[in-house]
């Protein structure tokens, strides 16, 4: 392996997109547990408040509630950690945010304090991964604390309710694993046997259409999409079913259905896309996990007990890379807040907020988002309009009003996000009334003032502080491609192998495989960036998925006999 780099020319400044900006998704296929869950998170406390007279004190107990948005994807051991660092997060959020209003009301001191909040929540949400919805309801609900009244001797109580609220959440996201402890795993597994599934027919068609390469070289760009979209899910699967905790036989039974995508992906032809297909069928609902014969399964499941044994890489390796996000994070939000405090507008942390929800993997992504929240929150607005009459007919109608508004949000914006933000506008207009009816003219004007400064201060931001070593990234993505290459093929030529090794190293591979697309990906969007290499990345993918193939070729063929028609 060379170690002398290219350094290739300049290119020019990439086109932002407007073509499928505003284009409609497939919904999630689990839409409705964030949705519900949100509404059971705030729907209790609210109604507890409305009852005592004292929905005034509704921002705290949204704080802690809306923690019911998070993990949803995550196996319930994990997502049990996951949930209570997510609260104690929201609180640390929320108590310096409570202390510097206490402290001061200097509007100047409040925004900046907002900015390097929001740039903490982008960094510590990127490097754990947490996933959607990602920083932006810290930053929406830390910022609005920084501008509520508050007096020091107010703080505790309101952190109170803010953990009380969490509490609770962290309850309500836990509770469906009564019912079905296994089902994250359940899911994540049919979704890398459906992908996989989508990518042997695809192989197939390209095969027969004279644009692919059977089980490796496919070139077509259908081929390709299919390819990394199950490489992505077979290794999503693997990092829901490490993230599990005990191992019991139905766990071990899904490890093995996701040994089979693995293998499927790595060897297509040779593989019958209706069985994975059948076998994605069963794991929906609660029918019994199918099982494989375990004894055929013995040195790949070795395989994952020498990946647990050897953890997860630290978190401070990952944080190197973010710093570019963190900067545009802090001075975006920051120069948004102080030219919203210059126009004049009551509420400049809304200008914040719009700023930090842009912030994307690379410029072109942050663009689209830009859009999204235009459009969706102008929209939103005039849904606002509509609705303000009905809010307004007393304290339990707003609070209804607010809990539909909730569900329609999560409900939507998997199909994407300007469609989901229709329904979040109103909620935070309506949430600003908790304290008491305003009037609806000025609210609505200063949100589209706040959404337009946000939106163009935000992405001249982005512009401004672009990934400038995006480049340097894709090429340490693709020195760990050849490593993992090299160690897999070294135990494929190996006469006695250690047990489980061959598995280990193909896992390894895949991940490094899935982590140079999404690392060239972001690249591509990234603005004022040498011309990348492509061609060295192409190649990469592909000697790397034929060593994938050798792997599954090492292991004899008893692995290819439960995919085969």
């Amino acid at each position: 392996m060379s170690s002398a780099r290219p350094t290739p020319s300049p290119t020019p400044v990439r086109r932002l997109p407007l073509a499928g900006v505003l284009r409609l998704n497939r919904p999630s296929d689990i839409w409705f547990k964030p949705a519900l869950s949100v509404v059971v998170a705030v729907g209790v406390p609210n109604l507890t408040l409305l009852a005592l007279g004292r929905l005034d004190l509704a921002l705290y107990t949204m704080a802690g509630s809306l923690c019911a948005l998070y993990a949803h994807n995550l196996p319930y051991a994990a997502r049990g950690r996951a949930l209570a660092w997510v609260v104690l997060g929201m609180l640390a959020s929320v108590a310096v945010a409570l202390l510097t209003a206490s402290l001061t009301s200097s509007a100047a001191v409040l925004v900046a304090v907002g900015a390097l909040l929001a740039a903490a929540h982008k960094s510590v949400s990127d490097v754990t991964r947490i996933g959607p919805p990602g920083p932006v309801i810290f930053t929406f609900i830390s910022s609005a604390s920084l501008f509520a009244p508050q007096t020091l001797g107010q703080v505790p109580g309101h952190l109170a309710l803010a953990a009380a609220a969490g509490a609770w959440a962290w309850l309500v996201g836990m509770a469906p694993g009564l019912l079905r402890p296994h089902g994250p795993e359940r899911r994540a597994t049919a979704r890398a046997l459906n992908a996989t599934a989508a990518y042997v027919e695809a192989s197939a068609t390209g095969t027969r259409s004279g644009t692919g390469g059977g089980a490796h070289s496919g070139t077509g760009s259908g081929h390709e999409r299919a390819r990394a979209t199950a490489s992505a899910a077979v290794h999503a699967a693997w990092q829901s079913l490490l993230a599990a905790g005990a191992r019991p036989e139905p766990r071990r039974a899904l490890e093995r259905l996701v040994v089979r995508a693995e293998v499927a992906l790595a060897a297509p032809a040779d593989t019958d896309p209706d069985r994975l297909r059948s076998w994605a069928r069963d794991l929906r609902g609660t029918s019994p996990v199918p099982r494989l014969e375990p004894a055929q399964a013995a040195g790949e499941l070795l395989g994952v007990e020498i990946e647990i044994a050897a953890g997860k890489r630290k978190l401070s390796s990952r944080l190197g890379p973010l710093l570019p996000f963190a900067l545009r994070t802090a001075l975006g939000c920051a120069l948004a807040g102080y030219v919203s405090l210059a126009l004049g507008v009551g509420r400049p942390y809304w200008a914040l907020v719009t700023a930090a929800s842009l912030y994307q993997a690379n410029t072109t992504l942050t663009w689209s988002r830009g859009v999204q929240r235009v459009v969706g929150n102008v929209v939103g607005v005039l849904l606002f309009a509509a609705v303000a009459p009905l809010a307004h007919l007393g304290p339990a109608a707003l609070v209804l009003c607010c809990l539909a508004f909730n569900f329609g949000a999560e409900a939507l914006i998997t199909r994407n996000y300007w469609l989901g933000s229709i329904c979040v506008t109103p909620m935070a207009l309506l949430i600003t009334e908790f304290t008491g009816f305003q009037e609806p003219g000025a609210l609505m004007a200063d949100r589209v003032v706040d959404t337009l400064v946000g939106a163009v201060v935000g992405f001249v931001a982005a512009v401004a502080v672009t990934n400038r070593r995006a480049g340097d990234h894709i090429e340490n993505a693709l020195d760990a491609v050849e490593h993992a290459r090299e160690h897999a093929a070294r135990i494929v030529a190996a006469e006695r192998p250690a047990p489980g090794a061959l598995e280990s190293a193909r896992r390894r591979l895949a991940a490094a495989l899935v982590e140079l697309r999404a690392t060239a990906d972001a690249a591509a969007g990234e603005w004022w960036q040498r011309a990348l290499p492509q061609e060295r990345v192409v190649l990469a993918e592909r000697t790397g998925h034929r060593t994938l193939a050798a792997t599954v070729r090492g292991q004899g063929p008893h692995l290819l006999e439960d995919v085969q028609a």
